[in-house]
Formats: structure tokens, sequence, C-alpha cells
């Protein structure tokens, strides 16, 4: 009996136009990330999804209210899915932030597993909590299919994670906006990721 969670970063915002980092700024959806979803919507309606998980700020949400109505689904919020926690970075464009925190960006980019700064998550702090929700909703949800939206930073995270690769790998994952990859647990509990590349 398989599981199957369909991970979807949100659909596309202003800021993710205009290269701004908006971290767990209340940022909405832009109107080309709703048309997005509803697309996404088309594509998994016959999946049979149950049950929409997604994390706590309003893109998300959105993304996954929108998706609920395509499939008839229920939304549960989870804050193990929210965006990872860089206060000093929200709503600062990449420019800026390489102008005011030059020291901190360099790391950010070229190491992103040793990007420590204090009062800020890190990657494998995200990875961790984003996995245990995973794995709650795997149990919660066995032999069903269910959907997981959130951030390209938490699917990133949960990727490497699910493929045993290292955190140093994260940036070569690419994951656009409204994307759909999955993660497919057979009943002998190995998982398989699909949809990449």
């Amino acid at each position: 009996m398989q599981t199957t969670i369909y991970l979807i970063r949100h659909g596309v915002t202003a800021a993710n136009k205009e290269n701004i980092f908006a971290g767990r700024t209340p940022e909405p959806l832009h109107a080309e990330g709703r048309a997005q979803l509803a697309e996404v919507g088309r594509v998994l309606a016959p999946a049979g999804i149950g049950k929409i998980f997604c994390g706590p700020l309003p893109r998300t949400r959105q993304s996954a209210e929108l998706l609920a109505a395509a499939l008839g689904a229920e939304v549960s919020v989870e804050d193990g899915l929210d965006e990872i926690a860089i206060p000093h970075w929200d709503g600062l464009s990449k420019e800026e932030i390489r102008r005011r925190f030059g020291a901190e960006y360099p790391t950010w980019l070229e190491s992103p597993a040793a990007f420590a700064v204090a009062g800020c998550e890190t990657i494998a702090g995200v990875q961790r909590r984003a996995v245990a929700t995973v794995e709650r909703i795997f149990g919660e949800c066995a032999g069903r299919n269910s959907l997981v939206v959130s951030h390209l930073i938490v699917i990133r995270s949960l990727l490497l994670h699910y493929l045993g690769k290292p955190i140093g790998g994260f940036r070569s994952l690419k994951v656009g906006n409204a994307q759909v990859v999955s993660l497919e647990r057979a009943a002998s509990g190995t998982t398989r990721v699909t949809g990449l590349g």
C-alpha cells in the first residue's frame, strides 16, 4: 500500500519577481501565482488528495486554499512547514542584504550548511522540523494521497533528506513556484522522490 505526499512550492509572489527575500513577511500571492495554482489544481484533480498541509504564512495558506477549492480537500496549517527565520533579512532585496550584511550573504550562497547567525534558523534546523512534520503526515495519511504546500528552502531541505544528500547540495536542487514533486512511500517503508528535474 503506497502513500504519496505531493510537495508544492507556493505560487509566485511579487517578492519572487523582484528578487526580494520575503522571509516571514505577510507577502501574498501575485495574480500570476493564483493562475499557477489553478493549473496545478487541474493537474492534480485525478489524484484523490484528501488533505492539504501548509505553512502559516499568507502565500502558502492562499496557495493551499486555492488547491483545496479545486480538489475538495481540507487544509491544516502546520508551523513545521513555515519559512526559515532570518528576521533581519525579511523584506530586503538581495542587493540590500549583500550591502548591509555582506559577511553573511556569501556563506548563505556558497556554503549553506555553514550558515549560522545568532537569532536565526539554520537550514539543518529547518530540515529537522520539516522532516518531523512530513513523517507525521505519512503516518496520519497512510495509504492515501496528501499534499504539502511550503517554501523553497523547506522543500529543498525535505528533498535533500529523502534523497539522502547532505545540506551542502542545497543549491543544486531547482524547485520553481507551484512546481509539484512527489514523495512516494512503499509498504516496505522506502521513500522515492519523483518529479524533480
